[in-house]
């Protein structure tokens, strides 16, 4: 029997605890973001181009990007480590699909998704445990298949853990964030980095990939 690393049980505790809170306190947030949404239009873009299969959002939350992605004309659903984000995700999306589960442990067959969305999910990953995400996004993805990362930039820093409103995570600089992508051979297409806006803390990075 396999147990989870703590940090997930705990990460899934914190957001169920905010679960509702935060979805107030953050919902309409992609209207207010330009670059976010044009990043995403070019995932979408490559996807329905590649015509490989569904796209999943990991780490979904309450289900806005995975919304944003059905709106763009993609097979999109969601998976969430926190229940209750998944409960509110159901209730506003009802005819979307979403389901709980981990990033690094997914219930779908090998080499069935087109697409892969991790929006700011990877963050509270220790940098150590990160790999075997990388590799579990290879596996779901069919050949072709793409991957966008989003997530906070360390702004020419190592690696830096910060105090996250909900529970710790991660500032990745951005060559290293793609250096591990390479080598789980993912290739990578383009990136982009947006300053944060003046409610944010952290510039904000984004990867977009291939699978090979």
């Amino acid at each position: 029997m396999t147990t989870s690393p703590s940090y997930l049980s705990a990460t899934a505790e914190a957001y169920d605890a905010v679960a509702v809170r935060y979805t107030d306190l953050f919902r309409g947030h992609l209207a207010t973001v330009p670059l976010d949404r044009a990043i995403l239009a070019a995932f979408a873009e490559f996807v329905r181009t590649a015509g490989a299969g569904p796209v999943a959002e990991l780490g979904c939350g309450p289900g806005w990007v995975t919304a944003h992605l059905r709106d763009l004309g993609l097979d999109a659903f969601g998976v969430d480590l926190s229940p209750v984000m998944i409960d509110l995700a159901r209730q506003a999306y009802p005819d979307l699909r979403f389901e709980v589960g981990s990033m690094d442990a997914l219930d779908l067959t090998g080499g069935t998704l087109g697409g892969v969305v991790s929006w700011y999910s990877v963050i509270h990953t220790p940098p150590e445990d990160l790999r075997p995400y990388f590799a579990e996004f290879r596996r779901v993805l069919a050949p072709g298949g793409h991957l966008l990362l989003a997530f906070f930039e360390s702004e020419g820093d190592p690696v830096t853990v910060f105090d996250h409103a909900v529970a710790p995570a991660y500032r990745w600089p951005i060559d290293d964030l793609a250096g591990l992508a390479h080598e789980a051979e993912f290739v990578e297409v383009g990136r982009m980095l947006r300053e944060p806006l003046e409610e944010e803390r952290f510039r904000r990075g984004h990867l977009l990939l291939r699978r090979q």
